[in-house]
């Protein structure tokens, strides 16, 4: 409990948190309780060596972000320390806690805001990094009374497949799993990234009927014993070796202990960035086998070049043009400030391979953000992501579409217009920014999926992306 003063009555704080400590410094303290504040501070950043440095991380709080600093010797009559980004014009001044060094701000933002930002003080320029925020979704959270699922680690596997590589796995049971009823089953690359989560999001969904009864398996890449991981081989290669190896191997030591559905109805799998193409290579590959695709931030690009340097999954955007409509349904996601580099521009790539879905009139819908390469965006969405791939689960055979189907000339965005425009204006003071819930998206089987777009003077991209907007 910490115990600021110096206000017209004194405030009690609990544990310092993004919102408590924008309320204490809507009164800023003074002495003693200034003091405390700012120790409170620096305990919540990581220690006055991080501040000094100005590498302490934002704080974040679902839509609230608090930034601290600590400037010795800052001239009496300089400006405040501020949070800057050079992609939009986002200028936050900190606040000096009483007569101490240190300096703190806090913003509240709208869902799905995201850039880059650093910290000016005088002449100075510190620190840095990428910032998304996003709602917590509510089937994210646990929730009383619903049924929880088991999740086993598994032993090592040793693949002959992928020969002289041990992998860790785990696998999920829902609780409503019966011996002997075949469960359907999602396999997540890249596994040890969403078995403490995806376990929830399941739990939720089947309790509601919002997807079948499903096994998840999560799977790590393959390690060889000198250490090399076999990451890129086994996800970024164009073939069908990864999706024999889910067949041949992993889906046959489950069924040991679990029955599981063979039809492609009840198969789904999923990834982020090399793990989303390869859920989308194993689809390909083997579409009678596997009929759902969730890809975050996939990496449709030439990574696996190969010796002729055009061997890699840029090469999809004209394959699926190219070759007869296979029955699988996609789920893209991405982000205008993912990577760009030697392999590709990740967005790009992404916004590419959804308009030739859209021209080959596949079953997908393209969740298109402001994000970086991470998992954040991806997460927040899981819970209608996975609605939208598993809707229609109780007919019997393959889900029908209910959506109507893009026209194949419909036109995305020229290119320059998918840039943040670098004088976009963005509030300077909390009071003038969007409302937390503003304009937040909706997904359902019924309304396309529009891009997450900042309301108000956030909003940079042209919105639309989604099953009937290319």
């Amino acid at each position: 409990m910490i115990l600021i003063q110096g206000a017209p009555r004194a405030q009690e704080l609990p544990a310092l948190t993004p919102g408590s400590l924008e309320a204490a410094l809507a009164v800023p303290p003074e002495g003693a309780g200034a003091d405390r504040l700012a120790e409170a501070v620096r305990s919540l950043f990581g220690g006055r060596e991080a501040l000094l440095k100005g590498s302490a991380a934002p704080r974040i709080d679902e839509l609230t972000v608090a930034w601290a600093l600590e400037v010795p010797g800052l001239p009496a009559g300089s400006p405040p320390p501020r949070v800057v980004s050079d992609v939009v014009h986002f200028n936050l001044p900190l606040t000096r806690i009483g007569t101490s060094d240190v300096y703190a701000g806090v913003a509240r933002l709208a869902h799905g805001t995201a850039f880059s930002w650093h910290f000016e003080a005088g002449d100075r320029r510190l620190g840095g990094g990428q910032l998304e925020v996003y709602e917590t979704h509510g089937d994210s959270r646990e929730r009383p009374g619903v049924p929880k699922g088991t999740l086993t680690q598994m032993p090592p596997w040793e693949s002959a497949i992928f020969a002289g590589t041990r992998r860790d796995w785990w696998v999920y049971v829902p609780a409503q799993y019966a011996a002997g009823t075949p469960a359907a089953v999602m396999v997540f690359q890249d596994g040890n990234s969403y078995r403490e989560y995806v376990p929830i999001v399941f739990d939720n969904l089947i309790a509601k009927g919002d997807m079948p009864v499903t096994v998840g398996i999560f799977l790590q890449p393959g390690v060889h014993k000198d250490g090399r991981s076999n990451r890129s081989f086994e996800y970024d290669t164009l073939s069908d070796q990864y999706a024999r190896f889910l067949l041949e191997e992993i889906l046959p030591e489950v069924e040991k202990t679990t029955s599981l559905r063979k039809d492609a109805a009840g198969r789904a799998i999923a990834g982020a960035s090399s793990g989303g193409i390869c859920a989308f290579t194993v689809a390909w590959e083997r579409p009678g086998e596997f009929s759902k695709v969730l890809s975050w931030i996939g990496s449709f690009t030439n990574i696996a070049s190969g010796k002729t340097l055009r061997e890699g999954g840029h090469n999809y955007e004209a394959m699926i043009r190219k070759t007869p409509k296979k029955p699988i349904r996609v789920f893209l996601q991405d982000g205008a400030n993912d990577l760009d580099n030697a392999n590709g521009n990740w967005p790009l790539a992404n916004l590419t391979l959804a308009k030739s879905l859209a021209y080959a009139r596949y079953d997908y819908r393209f969740e298109y953000g402001q994000g970086f390469h991470s998992h954040r965006h991806g997460r927040a969405i899981l819970p209608d992501s996975l609605r939208w791939l598993w809707r229609g689960h109780q007919e019997s055979g393959r889900a029908t579409s209910s959506f109507q189907r893009p026209t194949p000339n419909s036109q995305l965005p020229t290119p320059n217009s998918q840039l943040p425009t670098p004088n976009s204006q963005l509030p300077t003071t909390n009071s003038q920014l969007p409302t937390p819930n503003a304009q937040r998206p909706t997904l359902t089987a019924e309304r396309p999926i529009r891009c997450v777009n900042p309301p108000g003077p956030l909003r940079r991209l042209p919105c639309g992306f989604g099953s009937q907007g290319l």
